[in-house]
């Protein structure tokens, strides 16, 4: 088989079709995770009850009998205490708020949607084999969208055709960059 444009364009995308196709879904998902976040998802809500607490209250000390006493197996991330006098305790995969005034208050689980969650984990992962992974995947990329620039002849070749649309699709996102953000 001879290294033509077209069978480089043909083998890379065959090899990175599915890591093309992961990283398309996922970051869709990962640009509407206000939403809806594939890695950490409503699973769970637990209603609970407390005695009426001061801000005062609400230490470090208080937070880690508090988890000890929920049974919550989760890393503390951070908790404070808002201007409406809710408690809030967030951890890797809960999510606790208690109204200090009242004692009542939620525990909200997370947990990660099978498949769609670690498809968008590769677009934060930064393991050193899958950063070198990456590298190699932007690259053929690279040489993917330059041997495309070759594979066609004629009226639709790059030069006669697809030079203004290319121009065309690097302004775009420029515009959404610099003027709409």
């Amino acid at each position: 088989m001879a290294l033509t444009p077209r069978n480089t364009h043909r083998d890379l995308a065959y090899f990175f079709l599915g890591l093309i196709i992961a990283f398309s879904i996922s970051g869709i998902f990962l640009n509407h995770r206000q939403t809806w976040n594939p890695r950490r998802y409503t699973y769970a809500v637990r209603e609970i009850q407390l005695s009426p607490l001061l801000k005062e209250q609400v230490t470090d000390s208080f937070v880690t009998a508090f988890t000890a006493e929920q049974k919550i197996e989760d890393a503390l991330r951070r908790f404070s205490v808002d201007d409406k006098n809710m408690l809030r305790i967030s951890y890797t995969m809960n999510d606790v708020s208690i109204d200090l005034a009242t004692g009542t208050g939620k525990i909200e689980t997370y947990r990660t949607t099978p498949i769609l969650g670690q498809m968008t984990k590769l677009h934060i992962d930064t393991s050193k084999w899958w950063i070198y992974y990456s590298d190699v995947f932007g690259l053929a990329m690279l040489t993917i969208a330059l041997t495309g620039m070759f594979i066609e002849k004629g009226k639709n070749s790059f030069w006669s055709r697809g030079w203004w649309l290319a121009l065309l699709g690097m302004v775009f996102p420029l515009i959404f960059l610099f003027l709409l953000s």
